[in-house]
């Protein structure tokens, strides 16, 4: 069926530039020297210097938004793996005082000195429990910024308080037009590179920090080979649909593994607001239809609120990835998720487009690997009724788990696993746990964990490894 598959340098900085009083709908991944306004996720207000005081002391409040009110504007500075916020009217950073550690203090302005003072150290942890936002904590005290008691009130106190993934605590960086209005890549030739590859190229390949490519809205027919460690494409669009990069090659001329629209081989690579499609018209050839949109070859790759397209064949999870996807989308028609890799589909919606319907998997986990493809907490959808099936093995070991997922009647539910070749679906490691939904019936042919099995197949377990790597936190 398929062909050919096989197993601190440079800086990228700044947002696109945002117009007028308005917070922009998107969020940016935070990235050195971006300058932002920090949106609570609670009461959709702002941090501000009260009063835009240059003074050292002046409390933080939240405000009604505005991306050109300079009081509100936050520039992360870098210190190595943590970041002072300097406020861009005053210069000054913001401060917890004396360093405290009572929780419910109220935060101010400091001036910051070389940038090495504790407790104007922020670290900024992606939420859990909120697409685009984050948790910033303190360095010196252990707590986090809050937005006080998630009021809505103008004026309110911004202070630090224990840790938890509430709204309260979830920020947004919105970009500024402070941030330097330059994206990365454009295709329009408003960026620094008009092409993705230009500006993967130009990273060293013995990079060793993170470098955060921006790209700018519109369409990049163009190959991509990511391959260089740690390393963000980062869309600057309102919605991934924004940012596209699309190819069409197919397994008639390149392999079904050579086929992909874009590649993954770095590691701890992201990708975060932009789409990946293959395009193939499939009625332009005589066979080998298979179209990888995305392949992903490196270890610890992380997908955020990202679209992946295309029919057969869509995404390919080769062996030696690990990779964790969280509120993102992936469609295609037959096996459009395959391989032998691990990966965990977090809060994601998962579409069989073909009205006549198709299997979803095809994983050809080893026997020796314990996890293959986990789906915790998405959607399965389809536009056929009742004639879509969870998968089938490529390999008589596969492993595919749906966990705590809602399945639509689009799900097979009699019989939703299917043989492939000569491997059955049987032998395979095919099961469930605490679905629902109309596709989820429980019958003879749905083996469902039990409670002391599923402790063993979380998120956290899949990703693991042999380091101990936990982006679902």
């Amino acid at each position: 069926m398929r062909q050919g598959i096989v197993a601190g340098g440079l800086a990228v900085l700044i947002a696109s530039a945002v117009l007028g009083t308005a917070v922009p709908a998107r969020a940016a991944v935070p990235v050195a020297n971006g300058v932002y306004v920090l949106a609570s996720g609670s009461s959709g207000k702002c941090v501000e210097v009260a009063g835009s005081s240059p003074d050292n002391g002046a409390p933080l409040t939240q405000i009604a938004c505005s991306t050109t009110a300079t009081n509100q504007q936050f520039k992360a500075i870098a210190q190595g793996s943590v970041y002072n916020l300097a406020n861009v009217a005053s210069g000054r950073c913001i401060d917890v005082p004396n360093s405290t550690t009572t929780s419910g203090t109220q935060l101010q302005q400091w001036g910051c000195g070389d940038g090495t003072k504790p407790n104007q150290q922020w670290t900024f942890t992606t939420s859990t429990a909120a697409t685009g936002k984050y948790l910033i904590k303190n360095v010196a005290t252990g707590l986090c910024l809050s937005n006080k008691d998630g009021s809505t009130a103008g004026g309110n106190p911004i202070v630090q308080e224990t840790c938890s993934d509430l709204a309260r605590m979830q920020w947004t960086f919105n970009p500024t037009s402070s941030g330097g209005g330059t994206p990365t890549v454009a295709s329009d030739g408003t960026g620094r590179y008009r092409t993705v590859q230009a500006a993967i190229d130009a990273v060293p390949s013995g990079n060793t920090g993170r470098v955060v490519i921006t790209i700018k809205p519109g369409s990049y027919r163009e190959i991509v080979t990511l391959n260089k460690p740690y390393v963000t494409l980062q869309g600057l669009g309102s919605s991934p649909a924004d940012t596209l990069i699309v190819n069409n090659r197919s397994a008639y001329t390149s392999g079904t593994s050579g086929s992909f629209t874009a590649q993954v081989s770095g590691r701890d690579a992201t990708l975060t607001n932009l789409t990946v499609s293959n395009d193939l018209d499939e009625s332009t050839i005589p066979s080998g239809h298979q179209a990888v949109a995305l392949r992903l070859d490196g270890d610890r790759t992380t997908m955020t609120n990202v679209r992946v397209l295309g029919d057969q064949d869509t995404l390919l999870v080769n062996d030696s990835a690990r990779a964790y996807v969280k509120n993102s989308y992936v469609e295609g028609t037959v096996d459009f998720i395959f391989g032998g890799g691990t990966i965990v589909f977090h809060s994601c919606d998962i579409h069989e487009k073909r009205s006549t319907g198709g299997p979803i998997t095809a994983a050809s986990t080893a026997a020796a690997k314990t996890y293959g493809f986990l789906f915790y907490k998405s959607r399965v959808t389809g536009a056929g009724t009742g004639n879509t099936t969870l998968g089938r093995p490529w390999r008589p070991d596969a492993q595919v788990l749906y966990r705590e997922s809602t399945l639509s009647a689009t799900i097979a539910t009699a019989q939703p696993w299917t043989d492939m070749s000569t491997n059955s679906w049987k032998n395979a490691r095919f099961s469930e746990y605490r679905n629902n939904g109309s596709g989820a019936t429980v019958n003879a042919n749905r083996k469902q964990l039990t409670d002391s099995e599923a402790a063993n197949y979380t998120p956290q377990k899949y990703l693991a490894g042999g380091d101990g790597w936990n982006p679902a936190g």
